[in-house]
C-alpha cells in the first residue's frame, strides 16, 4: 500500500470517528436535557416544533435561571409558610374558589421569596421549568382552574384539584429541593 493511500485512510478513519464523536456528544447532551426537564422536554418540543429549536429554547432557560439569585428559604419563613398554607387549606371548606385564589398567590409569593422573578404567568413557567419541570404540569393546572375560577366557571371538584396540584409545587418550593444557593455552586 502506498503512503498516500495509507494517509488517505488513516484521514476517512479520523473522519469517521470524528462524527461518530460529534453524534454521541449530540445524544448525551440531548438525553441530560431530557432527563433535566422531564415531561417540560416533551412540551417544550411540542410548543417550538423541531428538536433543534425545544433544546435551543431550554438552554436558553437555563442560561436565563442561572442568573437568579434563587435561594433557600430559613427555617423559620418556611415554617410560616406552611402555617399559611393550612390556613388556605382551612378556608378552602367555605371558601374554596378563594382559598384556591389564595393559594395562587400564596405559590407566587413562595416563588418571589426564593428568588424568582414573578413578573408573568409564562415567565414563571419558563423559570420554574429548570428546577421544577417534573412538578409544572400541577403548577399549570392548578393555574387554569384559577383562571376559570374567578370567572364563576370551576367546579368545587376542580377547586379540589386545584389546592392538591398547587400543594404539589407549593411542597417542593417550601422544601428547598430544586433551589441552590449562590454559595453552592454551579
Amino acid at each position: 500500500m502506498s503512503t498516500s493511500t495509507l494517509i488517505a485512510v488513516i484521514i476517512l478513519i479520523a473522519v469517521v470517528l470524528i462524527i461518530i464523536a460529534v453524534a454521541l456528544w449530540m445524544v448525551a447532551r440531548r438525553r441530560r436535557l431530557q432527563e433535566h426537564f422531564g415531561p417540560e422536554y416533551d412540551r417544550t418540543l411540542e410548543d417550538e416544533g423541531s428538536r433543534r429549536a425545544a433544546e435551543r429554547e431550554l438552554r436558553a432557560r437555563q442560561e436565563r435561571h442561572d442568573k437568579l439569585d434563587i435561594r433557600q428559604l430559613p427555617a423559620e419563613l418556611r415554617h410560616q409558610y406552611a402555617d399559611e398554607w393550612s390556613n388556605v387549606q382551612e378556608r378552602f371548606v367555605d371558601r374554596p374558589d378563594a382559598a384556591v385564589g389564595e393559594a395562587d398567590q400564596l405559590v407566587t409569593r413562595l416563588m418571589r421569596d426564593r428568588g424568582y422573578p414573578t413578573d408573568g404567568y409564562q415567565q414563571q413557567l419558563q423559570d420554574l421549568s429548570v428546577e421544577h419541570g417534573r412538578t409544572l404540569e400541577h403548577y399549570r393546572a392548578a393555574h387554569e382552574v384559577n383562571v376559570r375560577s374567578s370567572g364563576g366557571q370551576a367546579t368545587t371538584e376542580e377547586l379540589r384539584g386545584a389546592m392538591v396540584h398547587y400543594r404539589a409545587l407549593f411542597e417542593e418550593l417550601l422544601s428547598n429541593q430544586g433551589g441552590r444557593s449562590r454559595a453552592d455552586g454551579p
